[in-house]
Formats: structure tokens, sequence, C-alpha cells
């Protein structure tokens, strides 16, 4: 066989999958600027995967022998290894995975019988094959560890029901809930992400190849034989879908935002609490770190990189977009950009789940600082609610319930509780005495019986639910 010559070190054109056309070498920078390999290889066993099973569909059409179907089987299966151990050798050429891992196979069972793997496949096909099947597994990883980050947060929730705090809205303490309510708020936010995580990944899991570069297979190999011996629900019924669509990459990183989004707020809560003014929790040493200059400082890092990491996400998914925004019909070079963000959306998730598990099951929850900070004025509500039970409309017993705050102020008492029953009654003559029995926050977390509510049968009846529906 000739070989041409090249220039710049220039890998010989016959070698390149795409090279026949050419003949001049390209700008080494051009090169550079078109290599993935040093991200890409992240995918080599889903490409070793999909040729192994995209040559038994050859084989099937009698495209190769058993014997040459044999040899290439076990040269994938030693590239395979070389990359478990970190033994296989990238060489000038290897463009992407995809070029490494043929180069590779001809090298050990050679170019006649490797030759063969890419009849009737183009890059297209393969490269949109490699991505769903490394996304689907990558994510399918993300639904364990957090499915397992929403037990530990229902663990604690159900070992913790009975510490009261201050539930806010606008950051101003509102009413008393129970701590185990707000776990329970958050491990509803993340319950909703895994089912919907569940729902990308079905999406994701279906099978682009066979599509060819665009225009479909032209020796009619079975893609529901493809399908099904690579894990995939199904097929993408049109060859220029198939190759061009990256919705599934979309979505994984738009599921990764929203889910950062949700860990984000949950970071800034416990940042809050855990601050002297509120002292609601203790960070444990492991997710925490000191100052190098104050060393009474105790900071949540942890916390704070969890927060922070949300924009990294948030930004991955703008970028693509961006990308894929103007892109024409079928397969464009400009989709090679959606690996890395999507890489680096998924390595950061999967970090941050597990270091927010770490979190929420090590650090100290303080029952007696939550109580202290509970308020008679938190109790206002509850106080209108005790003269809609003697049949007062609500809106009159807000105004009056009002008054009362007022009153307790203008007499500088230290709530509303503190008012006598005369002065209740000079407010409103529908005032008893049992009006003193609405001062007990106990007694109005308890109240709250309805489905979703604060009352302990309420929160354990949302933390069964919960468990219920990752089964």
């Amino acid at each position: 066989m000739t070989i041409s010559s090249s220039t710049n070190n220039e890998q010989p054109s016959e070698l390149k999958l795409w090279g026949g056309r050419f003949t001049g070498a390209t700008d080494p920078l051009m090169d550079l600027y078109n290599a993935s390999l040093p991200y890409d290889k992240k995918m080599y066993a889903a490409d070793l995967e999909g040729t192994k099973v995209y040559t038994e569909g050859l084989e099937k059409l009698g495209l190769l022998t058993k014997h040459e179907l044999s040899e290439i089987h076990r040269g994938l299966a030693e590239i395979k290894e070389e990359w478990s151990n970190d033994e296989f050798v990238a060489k000038p050429g290897d463009e992407d995975i995809h070029t490494a891992n043929e180069r590779r196979l001809g090298e050990i069972i050679g170019r006649q019988i490797a030759g063969k793997v890419h009849t009737g496949r183009s890059r297209n096909d393969q490269v949109a094959t490699d991505m769903r099947i490394y996304t689907r597994t990558e994510l399918q990883k993300l639904a364990a560890i957090l499915k397992t980050f929403i037990e530990v947060i229902v663990k604690r929730a159900k070992n913790e029901i009975d510490f009261l705090m201050p539930g806010y809205t606008h950051l101003q303490r509102a009413q008393p809930i129970r701590w185990s309510h707000w776990l329970s708020m958050y491990a509803t936010y993340f319950t909703e992400d895994y089912k919907r995580l569940l729902q990308v990944i079905e999406r994701t899991n279906v099978s682009p190849l066979g599509a060819g570069a665009l225009a479909g297979h032209p020796y009619g190999i079975d893609r529901e034989y493809l399908a099904e011996n690579l894990g995939f629900n199904g097929v993408i019924g049109n060859s220029l879908a198939a190759v061009s669509d990256r919705d599934f990459v979309v979505e994984s990183m738009f599921w990764s935002s929203l889910f950062m989004n949700h860990i984000s707020r949950f970071s800034e809560d416990l940042i809050i609490y855990s601050t002297g003014e509120f002292g609601f929790i203790q960070l444990a040493d492991a997710y925490s770190t000191g100052s190098s200059l104050m060393p009474q400082k105790k900071n949540p890092d942890s916390l704070e990189l969890l927060r922070g990491k949300s924009g990294r996400v948030f930004g991955s998914l703008a970028g693509f977009m961006m990308s894929l925004k103007s892109i024409p019909s079928t397969y464009n070079k400009d989709m090679q950009e959606d690996k890395e963000p999507l890489f680096d959306s998924l390595v950061t998730v999967e970090h941050s789940i597990l270091i927010a598990t770490g979190v929420i099951s090590t650090l100290k929850a303080n029952s007696a600082k939550m109580a202290a900070a509970l308020s008679m004025d938190m109790l206002a509500t509850d106080l209108a609610d005790y003269l809609v039970r003697k049949g007062v409309p609500f809106r009159e017993t807000h105004h009056i319930s009002g008054e009362c705050v007022r009153a307790a102020e203008e007499n500088k008492l230290s709530g509303i509780d503190q008012l006598s029953l005369s002065q209740f009654q000079t407010i409103d003559e529908r005032f008893e005495k049992d009006v003193f029995e609405t001062f007990d926050f106990e007694k109005s977390v308890e109240r709250r019986t309805a489905t979703g509510g604060t009352a302990k049968s309420a929160v354990l009846k949302q933390l069964d639910n919960l468990l219920s529906q990752l089964s």
C-alpha cells in the first residue's frame, strides 16, 4: 500500500476517517482546534460497546465473517483493558475517541479486518450513539446517589420530628414550623428532581445507530437489534433527526441547572442557619474550614461551594444553547461543543450531591436555639384563628389580631400573650379566658393537620409519601 507523504508531522490522509478527499496538510493549530480526544476519551467504553454490537449487526448481514467478528471483538476487549488500566497510548492523528479506538484496533488485528467496522456507519451516528450511552450511564448514576441523598434527609427528619423552629417569609419570622417540615420541603424539591431525572433518562435512551451520516443505512442493518443489544428502549425513527438531535444533552444540562438551583437554595438556608445570629445548626469539621487570620472562624465552605457551583452549571447550559440555536439541519461540527459542558455539568452535579449528602448527614441541629428563636408575635395568625372558630369572619379577625399586636408593642410587653384578659376584651369583647390557650407553639403546629401541614402526623405522612415515590 502506498502511503502519501505529509508535512508538519501530519498523519497520512488515507489514515484519517475522512482523509481520502484531501491531499494537503492541515494547519497544526487546526488539528489541535479540531481534536476532542482529551475530553471525549471519557466515552471509550461506550464507543467500544457500540462498535461491538454494530459489528454483530454487520455479521448478520453477511458483511463480516464469523472469524472477522471474533477478531474484532478480541481487539475491542484488548483496547478496553488498555483504557481501564490507563495503558492506552494516543498517537498524533487520534483526533477523537472513535479515531483512536479504530486506529488501535487496526494495530491489534490488522487494518484489513479493522477497516470493515465502519461499513455503513458514520461518525455522525457513532458519536450520537456514544453520547447517549455515556449520558444514560451517568444519569443513572446520578439517580442512585440522589435517591440516597433524599433518604438521608428523610431519615434525619423522622429522627428530629419534635424540633420546632421559626418558619420565614421575606427572611422575617412568620409562623412556627417543625425542623422536619423544613427538611421535608427540600426533600420534596429533590424528589421532583429525581422523578424528572428518570424522565430525562427515558428520553435519552433511544438509539441513533444505523442512521449513517444522515440518509440512513445502505445495507439495511437491523436497527432494532442494535438498539436492544445496546440497552436502548427503541430507535429514533428519522435518520436526519438521529444524527442531529442533541435535545437529550440540553435536557440533561437543564435538569442539572434546576437541581443545582435547588441545591443552592438549600445551601443558602443552611448558611444562614449556621451563623452566630441564628445558631440553628453546626456543620461538621469535615465540611468547614477556618480563617487564615481569625482563629475563631468556622466557615461553611462546603455550602458556599455548592451555592457557587450552581452558576457554573447554569453557564454551561446557556453556552451550549447559544452554540445550538442557529445550526442548520443534520450534523454540524458545532455539535462537538456538546461534550465539555455536558461532562462538566454531570461531574459537578455528582460531586455536589455527594457533598450535600455528607453535610446533611453530619451536621448538628440545635433544638434549643431553634426554640429560643420562636416569639409570641408568630402566633398572631393563631389569635385570628381563635376568633374564626367563634364565628368571626377572618378579615375581621385579622384586623383584631393586628390591634392586639399593636397594643402589646405600645405597652412595651414582651409579646401578645402578656396582654391581660381585660386588655383583650377592650379590643374585642368576644375574647374569653381560653384565649391564653392559643399561645402554645406545639399546639400551633399541631393544629395544621391538613395534607402538607406542619403537624407531626402531616409531616410524617409527607416523609412516607416521598419514600414511596422513590421506590
